[in-house]
């Protein structure tokens, strides 16, 4: 485990974390929307594949019951369940069911947690789960505390994790009060993804890429994150988020984190989270004229926006990392709602020739690799070769490595496996977070203009200037239906 940030808590409870798999499962809003779409296809998932059998027991308001909870997962089940398994998933299903239990009461009252512990019995190292907002966390973690609870417990939290850097720092100590850092899982379900995983992979696994994966040879790098659709529902949310906020400072430096790094050095079990932390404190914080914010036209109309807000549906940026390895390469990104497509994907731009052998004129990002995170998983390497006859002239072709369908396991289900027996390579590290929070946090609010974009385009115009010479942005090109 490393260090916290330079002021976060010192006093963080000294009992190092049993290494045994966790004894039961808890998670508090079970009721909510996170655990209709997330959390109960999930657990289906762990029955089904993992074989878990352990205590399941959901957390809520007053007011509901056992079965209407069971109601409710299986309501959410036929509607969010893979699936992939067929009429396996019966056997699963009632097994799930078995496994289920209810506490309902108030988050800030103990006797609420004086049924939590009973209902635990035997159990001795749950993991609590806290699909709730941050608002309610040192409510539940001072509950937990004083029940008896959080002994030898894991704790999952959902971002975001605070709403600036400070605030981050804040949620920080607050949980290293009751936990210590190595039994705190701040999820962040893109990395549960396999094409996200798959970065590490094919970067590491194959030695033909480490030479060429530098300065010398990558001219930029681009990052997209595109949504069709707007903001539907969430708007008193995301009103008070932003694209920053909601994707950016988790997700796609997450991305960007994988796609740089070094690789882990030794088999010490935090060496992939040591180089990603030490990645992302090298990237130079952004500065407003890194930046472009849009906001697409009719988002004010929607339900639980502030009248004449100046929130970002759209965000387009430009990074550097301060190290030898990616001294003056820009990196671009961009994440929006109601654009063309849905689709995550990346592009590594590699140098030209030093000079033209052909005396042609080539596009400066001829050569590229492309890798597609979402909807489908794609790998393709971008290449030029000669035209058919007697002129020396060629044309851009892209050769696909590997295309599939997205990933069987669900991210979840991934990632409340490995929280369950305490691995943490998958989850934000104090000290990563804190990190995500410098970066951007120059930049939070309205601290450059926001600019009006019409539903169905790339954003504003004004991002095509942000990229400028490096550009264009390349738009993401989905994989053909297979009959």
């Amino acid at each position: 485990m490393t260090n916290p940030p330079s002021d976060a808590p010192s006093d963080a409870p000294s009992d190092a974390p049993s290494d045994a798999p966790s004894d039961a499962i808890v998670f508090f809003g079970a009721t909510g929307d996170l655990a209709y779409k997330q959390i109960f296809p999930a657990l289906l998932g762990l029955v089904r594949d993992q074989g878990l059998h352990v205590p399941i027991i959901g957390v809520a308001k007053a007011g509901w019951s056992l079965d209407q909870l069971k109601a409710r997962a299986a309501d959410s089940l036929s509607q969010h369940a893979s699936r992939q398994h067929g009429n396996g998933d019966a056997g699963a299903t009632q097994r799930l069911m078995d496994l289920l239990r209810f506490v309902g009461g108030d988050y800030t009252d103990a006797a609420t947690f004086t049924q939590l512990r009973s209902a635990l019995g035997d159990a001795k190292r749950p993991l609590h789960y806290l699909a709730v907002p941050p608002s309610l966390f040192a409510a539940v973690a001072g509950g937990l505390a004083g029940s008896g609870c959080a002994a030898d417990a894991r704790l999952v939290i959902e971002k975001p994790f605070g709403h600036n850097r400070d605030t981050a720092r804040a949620l920080s100590r607050l949980l290293a009060q009751t936990f210590p850092e190595a039994s705190i899982f701040r999820i962040d379900h893109y990395l549960g993804k396999e094409p996200v995983q798959n970065i590490l992979y094919t970067r590491f696994a194959n030695s033909m890429f480490e030479p060429i994966w530098n300065r010398d040879n990558i001219g930029s790098i681009q990052i997209t994150m595109a949504e069709d659709f707007g903001v539907q529902d969430r708007g008193r949310f995301y009103d008070a988020t932003g694209a920053i906020r909601d994707v950016v400072q988790n997700h796609m430096l997450q991305v960007l984190a994988n796609l740089t790094m070094d690789p882990p050095t030794g088999e010490e079990h935090e060496a992939m989270r040591d180089q990603k932390a030490a990645l992302l404190k090298a990237v130079r914080p952004l500065a407003p004229m890194d930046v472009v914010r849009g906001q697409y036209a009719g988002y004010q109309s929607v339900a639980g926006v502030r009248p004449g807000s100046s929130v970002e549906t759209y965000v387009a940026l430009r990074l550097f990392i301060e190290t030898w390895r990616w001294a003056g390469v820009p990196i671009y990104i961009r994440a929006g709602k109601k654009l063309p497509a849905t689709a995550t994907e990346v592009t590594v731009h590699f140098k030209r020739p030093p000079r033209e052998t052909f005396d042609e004129i080539v596009p400066a990002n001829s050569g590229h690799m492309r890798i597609r995170i979402s909807p489908d998983v794609t790998i393709a390497m971008g290449v030029r070769v000669k035209l058919h006859g007697e002129r020396m002239i060629g044309e851009d072709v892209e050769m696909i490595l590997t295309e599939q369908v997205a990933d069987l396991m669900l991210p979840y289900q991934r990632l409340l496996w490995d929280a369950m027996r305490g691995l943490g390579e998958l989850f934000g590290r104090d000290d990563i977070i804190d990190a995500q929070w410098r970066i951007i946090e120059p930049v939070l609010d309205d601290v450059t203009p926001v600019y009006r974009y019409a539903p169905g385009s790339w954003g504003p115009a004004e991002a095509e200037a942000l990229i400028g010479p490096d550009g264009p942005w390349r738009e993401p090109r989905l994989m053909a239906a297979k009959g």
